[in-house]
C-alpha cells in the first residue's frame, strides 16, 4: 500500500511539473491525481496499441501513468476554466 501511494505521490508531480500546476498543487493532491491518473492511463494504454503489463512496476506503466495524469489535469483544468490555478 505504501508503495502505490508513493508511485501515485511520483507520478502526480511529474505530471504537475509537466502541466505547470505544482505551485498550486499540495502533496495530497499529486498523490490522489497521481493515482487517478495511472487508472486512466491504464485505460489509454490499450487505445494506442499497448498492453497492461499485470501490477509490477514497469516503465511504460510509469509513462501512461504520468500521461494519463496530464490528462486528468488538462480536463480539470477546462471543467473549472482555469489556467494555472489550483487544480484540486
Amino acid at each position: 500500500m505504501l508503495w502505490v501511494i508513493l508511485a501515485g505521490a511520483f507520478i502526480g508531480w511529474i505530471a504537475s511539473k509537466v502541466m505547470g500546476t505544482d505551485a498550486s498543487m499540495g502533496a495530497l493532491a499529486n498523490i490522489v491525481v497521481g493515482l487517478v491518473g495511472a487508472v486512466i492511463g491504464r485505460f489509454v494504454a490499450p487505445l494506442v496499441g499497448m498492453a497492461p503489463q499485470g501490477t509490477e512496476f514497469s516503465i511504460g506503466g510509469l509513462i501512461f501513468g504520468i500521461l494519463g495524469a496530464c490528462i486528468l489535469i488538462a480536463l480539470l483544468r477546462a471543467v473549472t476554466g482555469g489556467g494555472r490555478r489550483s487544480v484540486v
